[in-house]
């Protein structure tokens, strides 16, 4: 078993995914600048201050979990489009799909005395029928502070992603990921991984950001955690990375209701935000994967 890999923040996403690829998971150390993190902690402390712990053991009950970070945080949207992240993503998930989209916000403060999280896949979301043939995400945990085995560390199981889905881990396989302030783990959606035990005085404060295949449903509701009216403040790409977008053909068309002859009609989304119809994608232009033949019926 082995170590999790660490590059430096000069890596590339070809290495990134040649890791995740080998091991399931990689940590690159110190991506963020001290003055990111000090934004985000301003940002972020408010409403982490405020937010209730969990209820339940997944959850922790000595965690604090918080989320439309898109919409709370604007060096958090930074993050999101951090360009080595975007495009090692983007690049990792390509296979699967056309494009990829921002799946997941949360902001997580593990507290003094916190358990062990379960181990888990994320994949698990969307339930057994998903073919584990398809690689469903590409998860960042960036680190707001210092990641320690003592604190609280994402416990990680690397190459579990090639196991049998019934395969447990044991104690010696399993590893933390130990990284400095300003570094990030970035994984897919079939290791095993999870929260670890604080026997510290501290909080172990992390942001996950996760992003998946542009035709499977986001965890987060982006959509309500980031509504139209905060949305059409954000930059059109970090707004298309959301979500506010076609997917695939056709994916996520809109209508307006109200009176006949009002509003839209099968509009692309971005003619929400004052795009003219003429610069963006039309469904009456779309070419569908698995088309019939309208003579025979057949595929």
């Amino acid at each position: 078993m082995s170590d999790i890999v660490h590059l430096p923040a000069s890596t590339d996403p070809d290495s990134i995914c040649e890791a995740i690829d080998e091991h399931g998971g990689v940590i690159v150390d110190r991506l963020l600048s001290s003055d990111t993190l000090e934004r985000l902690e301003t940002e972020l402390r408010p409403y982490l201050d405020a937010c209730e712990v969990g209820r339940n053991q997944f959850a922790g009950y000595r965690t604090k979990r918080i989320g439309a970070l898109m919409a709370r945080s604007v060096t958090c949207r930074e993050l999101a489009m951090h360009p080595l992240i975007t495009a090692s993503s983007s690049q990792y998930l390509a296979p699967y799909c056309d494009s990829h989209q921002l799946h997941f916000t949360q902001a997580v403060a593990i507290g003094r005395g916190e358990g062990a999280q379960q181990i888990h896949r994320d994949r698990g979301v969307w339930g057994p029928a998903l073919n584990r043939s398809v690689e469903t995400q590409f998860s960042t945990i960036w680190a707001l502070t210092e990641f320690t085995e003592e604190n609280g560390a994402t416990r990680f199981v690397p190459g579990s992603h090639t196991w049998d889905k019934d395969r447990h881990p044991t104690d010696d396989e399993i590893r933390y990921a130990e990284m400095e302030p300003g570094s990030v783990l970035l994984y897919n959606g079939t290791v095993l991984h999870g929260g670890g035990r604080n026997d510290t005085a501290d909080e172990r404060v992390g942001v996950l950001l996760h992003y998946t295949l542009n035709w499977l449903r986001q965890e987060e509701n982006q959509y309500l955690s980031c509504p139209p009216h905060i949305a059409a403040e954000l930059p059109a790409e970090l707004r298309s990375l959301m979500g506010y977008s076609l997917g695939g053909p056709v994916l996520g068309f809109y209508s307006t209701p109200g009176d006949p002859g009002e509003g839209v009609e099968l509009a692309p989304p971005e003619l929400l935000f004052g795009s003219r119809a003429s610069d963006t994608p039309s469904i009456d232009d779309a070419t569908f994967y698995d088309p019939v033949d309208a003579t025979t019926g057949a595929r």
